[in-house]
């Protein structure tokens, strides 16, 4: 069989991927489990982690094999494959959930929270569990668990970021996602919308002068090979977590659903507890590699210029960051 190829084709031959059957296997219940970033990351350990404690739990019953690095195709091509009934679950976050159910975009606004541990208090809130039923609702899309802290991201160029005054001008990538696209222009940025997979090239060729991550993904990238000075702005507390197939999940065994949204849960835990105290670690590792650390960053001036992107979401339910902030600030 020939497949096309170009995005395309690409697309056809990733949702091929996800419905090929892997083989034989004891298993009763089998779901590939995909990412676009490195193994290397902590999100692919957090993901070791479910894996193998779903399968204990189960007996083996329930096998999810892991894809990392993009090979199941990008994230909106994966979530179109959830979307279609593919037996795939992935990782996401507020920003591309927002495309769903709008409101879950508010959660991946700049400067949310000071203390990531803070955000188990939006978790555990009646407005999630609303979110929730509106995106398995709205989109077909069971949300396992958004506990993951993913890491505070910070900028990668060829000098230092001490003030929203060094960004002016600057082209700077993001990811498909309205929320940092309209950050980066409150900073004074051009935000240029590159996929993960092409943002070395894009630093490489001059497409973009700066990036953001966090510190484990621009190192498992090697975006330190493209650009040498990382700037500690913080500027998001990036969490993540586990969807897959509303219906798809509604079909399993009601002890599988509880199995599966506990340890997804638990991963959110371990995966958080890793990120909080591994940055020491991931900064002498880029350290290692001949990057440059600013950390007179004025976090203040930063704050005061994004402040304003909270009210660029005309979509958003009325009262939504008051909701929020009265969630966090409780």
């Amino acid at each position: 069989m020939t497949i096309r190829t170009g995005p395309c084709g690409r697309l056809i031959a990733a949702a091929l991927l996800a419905l090929t059957p892997l083989g034989a296997s004891a298993a009763d219940y089998t779901f590939r489990l995909a990412h676009v970033t490195s193994d290397k990351e902590p999100v692919h350990e957090a993901m070791e982690h479910f894996v193998q404690k779903v399968a204990e739990r189960t007996d083996g019953a329930v096998e999810i094999p892991i894809f990392p690095n993009a090979q199941l195709g990008s994230n909106p091509e994966v979530f179109e494959q959830i979307r279609a009934g593919a037996p795939v679950i992935s990782v996401s976050d507020p920003g591309y959930l927002s495309d769903f159910v709008a409101d879950f975009g508010v959660l991946g606004g700049p400067y949310l929270m000071d203390d990531p541990r803070d955000f188990a208090k939006i978790v555990d809130s009646d407005l999630y569990a609303e979110l929730k039923d509106r995106l398995r609702e709205e989109a077909g899309i069971e949300l396992l668990a958004l506990n993951w802290l993913f890491g505070s991201r910070h900028m990668l160029s060829d000098k230092p970021i001490s003030s929203p005054a060094d960004t002016a001008g600057m082209t700077f990538r993001t990811p498909p996602n309205i929320m940092w696209v309209e950050t980066f222009d409150a900073m004074g940025a051009r935000p240029t919308q590159v996929a993960w997979g092409e943002v070395y090239s894009a630093l490489s060729s001059g497409v973009v002068d700066g990036a953001e991550a966090p510190l484990p993904s621009l190192y498992g990238a090697k975006l330190y090979e493209t650009k040498d000075t990382i700037s500690l702005t913080g500027h998001f507390k990036g969490f993540t977590g586990l969807i897959m197939n509303a219906d798809t999940f509604a079909a399993l065994p009601a002890e599988v659903q509880q199995v599966m949204n506990e340890k997804a849960i638990a991963a959110g835990v371990f995966m958080t507890d890793l990120m909080l105290n591994s940055e020491e670690e991931w900064i002498a590792r880029l350290e290692a590699e001949g990057v440059t650390f600013n950390r007179d960053v004025d976090v203040a001036a930063f704050q005061e210029a994004t402040a304003g992107v909270y009210d660029k979401f005309p979509e958003w339910s009325d009262g939504l960051y008051d909701r929020v902030r009265a969630i966090l600030d409780n």
